[in-house]
């Protein structure tokens, strides 16, 4: 074998070889809420009236995201092939911040509470890593033989990103009524900060 009909067998195996998922990483970010008291009860009434909006009330603390992807769709005579996707995620975190120096006592057992609710929040940024890499799982290497103009391979796409979309709110749906029913988690870390 020669040296052109190496370079040739080479490109024609890199060629066949699927394409492989990108390594990223997402940002985190933490806003802080201010809340004013120096007592576990004037604390949380604070958090009452400053937390965050969601749905037709207040919570504790909230996580949110952005998702944006660049995507490489790449024409292959009459194919097209997604040949890349990269997410760029940025979770935020929404959490409580006293506004003034708490008592020894009030501010061990803010602390307690403090990390409960960062440790809740986390997990809902690691279900939001997991939707992330599971649509660019699904997304990289999507391919129609005939298609020109790539309109097919993104329609597939989308098609395919609600399923996944809808399952995702549901987890973090069902995380939570688990986390904040009586004897969940959240539920326990209220309970244990507001009683003496």
């Amino acid at each position: 074998m020669n040296a052109r009909q190496l370079v040739v067998l080479l490109v024609s195996t890199l060629a066949a070889v699927p394409a492989v998922a990108q390594e990223w990483t997402a940002t985190e970010k933490v806003d802080h809420y201010k809340v004013n008291g120096t007592s576990p009860m004037e604390l949380y009434q604070s958090i009452g009236e400053r937390g965050p909006k969601l749905g037709g009330g207040r919570v504790i603390a909230h996580t949110s995201f952005k998702l944006t992807w660049q995507r490489d769709y790449q024409q292959q005579g009459a194919a097209c092939v997604l040949a890349s996707a990269k997410p760029k995620l940025v979770i935020t975190y929404t959490l409580p911040k006293p506004t003034q120096k708490l008592p020894a006592d009030v501010a061990v057992k803010w602390s307690k509470f403090y990390d409960g609710i960062v440790t809740h929040e986390k997990l809902h940024g690691q279900f939001m890593r997991d939707l992330t890499q599971q649509i660019q799982d699904i997304s990289v290497g999507l391919r129609d033989e005939n298609d020109p103009g790539c309109k097919k391979v993104r329609a597939a796409l989308q098609a395919q990103l609600k399923p996944i979309s809808d399952a995702h709110v549901a987890r973090h749906s069902e995380y939570d009524q688990v986390e904040m029913s009586p004897g969940g988690a959240v539920h326990q870390l209220i309970l244990a900060f507001l009683n003496p």
